[in-house]
């Protein structure tokens, strides 16, 4: 069992979102964020200088540490907030992803980087669909604002 795992367990953490989930999602991003870290690094040494591995690997490694620690604070979300964060991660792991599978034939350490933001781009996809069925099951008011229910499910009054 991971660490992230075990925290969330001990913790208090947002009812409705399975914790093998959540903290497989934390982990991914943990991992894709030291390792397009290490792949934007190794880019930087090359002869042929891979300008665009390393801004996408950069950006994702940034996206993938704020949504870590945003999703290990699970007691208290504002879902729609998360949401967006899980997307942008979704679509910055994808881009570097596929940035560094163009040269992952050449490069391994691009090839272990795209391996890493493809599990990392499935994890957030699953937290997306739980967050969605989470959030259908929350009742709204007739006018369109969140009922009472939705408010302590996101904890923040959103």
């Amino acid at each position: 069992m991971s660490d992230a795992a075990r925290m969330l367990l001990a913790t208090a953490h947002l009812p409705g979102i399975d914790t093998a989930v959540l903290a497989e999602c934390i982990d991914a991003a943990d991992t894709c964020a030291q390792s397009c870290t290490a792949c934007a690094d190794a880019c930087l040494h090359e002869y042929d200088l891979r300008r665009e591995c390393v801004h996408a690997c950069a950006t994702c490694a940034d996206v993938c540490e704020t949504t870590a620690r945003v999703l290990s604070r699970a007691s208290t979300w504002d879902l729609h907030v998360v949401a967006k964060l899980l997307e942008t991660c979704v679509r910055a792991c994808s881009s570097a992803a596929a940035h560094c599978e163009g040269h992952a034939d050449t490069a391994k350490y691009c090839a272990i980087c795209a391996e890493a933001c493809r599990r990392c781009e499935k994890a957030c996809q699953q937290v997306l669909i739980a967050l969605a069925t989470l959030v259908a099951s929350v009742p709204t008011s007739t006018d369109g604002a969140a009922g009472a229910g939705e408010a302590d499910v996101l904890g923040s009054g959103a």
